[in-house]
């Protein structure tokens, strides 16, 4: 299956991207390679091989949450680069 301009284009509309005639270009090459790979694993023999989830046996490897009170809490927050109130003040990731 190839990938054409107007696929390209289409995609960037869906995605809000504006993309200039280069960058087209760019993600044609790379949206075809996603592809070609897509269809060597397609075609990846597996008659025969049992169903596996992970590579090894083990599931919900977690440790306990537990909750650490922490003794010397001046100690810790004078590594923040920012503190107030006595907590780390951080960058706002959602506007």
């Amino acid at each position: 299956m190839e990938v054409s301009k107007e696929e390209i284009i289409h995609i960037a509309k869906l995605a809000r991207l504006k993309l200039n005639d280069d960058e087209i270009d760019e993600y044609i090459k790379n949206l075809q390679d996603i592809l070609n790979f897509a269809n060597i694993v397609k075609s990846a023999p597996v008659e025969g091989l049992k169903e596996t989830i992970g590579a090894n046996d083990k599931f919900n490897v977690f440790r306990k949450d537990e909750i650490i009170d922490f003794e010397d809490k001046d100690l810790l927050i004078q590594n923040a680069p920012e503190q107030e109130e006595g907590m780390f003040r951080i960058p706002k990731v959602i506007s």
